[in-house]
């Protein structure tokens, strides 16, 4: 089998394409290896929303949930062994690329409850819980970058566990982040643990922060305003991308961990899928290309770029400058930043949260169907 020329030139400028999206279905039919021979995909992941649209499609799922039912599990104990089962299996499945990548790809993610968002402690226990439960080196556990998920993940980091932080809106978080994962290495290294094997991803949301700005730029409803919509997303992943090296390109913090073998910590471009169709349906890849950096997509973008997607080489570095101008913008008519970042915020967690609680009632109408 041979690659699709325009993923193949993405992962040539640096860019790493996982999918984001995981089903039984996929891994029983061999459809995920062949996005991997085909397509140029590396990783996977996966989310509430995402599990919840498997567990609610198909019979992939019935004789384990029966088995379940039949042995007197929970909900919780139920949805924790089918999705551990998946992402385990999709872990052996990208094993290859793991190591072929030196654990750079290869990396399945795998969420934390969204109803503990706001719980420090109960991250750290859960994320542990789970590293266990897969046992997997290709690992990666999602916490969100809240702020009780910020200390989560320099402590879950320091007991030698790989993350991959979700849920990224402002630069002013992803500094945060990045302090974080920083931090989280420094433990570690204290404790013995070999932090060339730690590893990590900063997903920062694209596409929802076009929507949210685009929504309040149509309510000022000035030229001036129209001619900004659609271009706030880019910028603000450029502006990370810059924020990713001033940290992680010759900063002395880091150059110290990186003398004990440690790795970057890549930015990645998640929410991808543009959402207004009078956008490019692939304007959050071709426009975010830069190397080191993972952009996750679902099938659909991933599709789009295979067909006409142009890869023109690295889109990002070098641009910080002309991105600070869109902010400068949008602060100058009126857009409240921090107020767009703090709603994105929110409204991420609840609609994970919200797949959760769907997930949950529909895997216990099943366990009851089979009982």
């Amino acid at each position: 089998m041979t690659q699709n020329e325009n993923l193949a030139a993405l992962s040539e400028a640096g860019v790493s394409v996982w999918l984001d999206d995981l089903s039984r279905d996929r891994l029983q039919t061999g459809n995920l290896q062949e996005l991997i021979d085909t397509k140029s995909i590396v990783g996977v992941t996966t989310n509430p929303s995402i599990f919840q649209a498997a567990l609610s499609k198909g019979d992939a799922y019935d004789a384990q949930i029966k088995e379940l039912a039949e042995r007197g599990a929970d909900v919780d104990a139920t949805i924790r062994t089918v999705t551990t089962d998946d992402v385990r299996n999709a872990c052996d499945v990208f094993a290859k690329i793991y190591e072929q990548s030196g654990g750079v790809d290869g990396r399945v993610s795998i969420e934390v409850d969204p109803r503990l968002a706001h719980d420090t402690d109960k991250t750290i226990l859960q994320a542990i819980e789970l590293w266990k439960i897969v046992d997997r080196p290709n690992l990666l556990i999602k916490i969100p970058a809240t702020e009780a998920g910020i200390p989560a993940i320099a402590s879950v980091l320091a007991e030698g566990i790989s993350v991959n932080v979700t849920l990224i809106f402002s630069v002013e978080r992803h500094r945060l982040v990045m302090d974080a994962y920083l931090q989280g290495l420094e433990k570690a290294k204290e404790a013995g643990h070999d932090v060339s094997t730690i590893h990590s991803v900063a997903s920062f949301f694209v596409s929802r922060v076009d929507t949210e700005i685009d929504k309040r730029l149509e309510e000022i409803g000035s030229d001036e305003a129209l001619a900004l919509r659609g271009q706030a997303g880019v910028a603000n992943a450029r502006l990370a991308y810059a924020a990713y090296e001033e940290i992680f390109s010759g900063g002395e913090r880091f150059e110290k961990l990186k003398a004990a073998g440690a790795r970057v910590q890549r930015p990645l471009w998640a929410s991808t899928g543009v959402k207004n169709p009078d956008y490019a349906d692939t304007l959050y890849v071709t426009e975010l290309v830069a190397p080191n950096t993972v952009n996750t997509m679902p099938e659909k973008t991933i599709d789009a770029v295979a067909d006409h997607g142009v890869i023109t080489g690295d889109t990002v570095t070098g641009r910080a400058a002309e991105a600070q101008e869109v902010f400068d913008k949008l602060a100058s008519i009126g857009i409240d930043l921090p107020d767009v970042f703090r709603v994105l915020e929110d409204e991420g967690v609840d609609k994970f949260e919200k797949s959760w609680h769907e997930l949950l009632e529909a895997t216990q109408g099943q366990l009851d169907d089979k009982k």
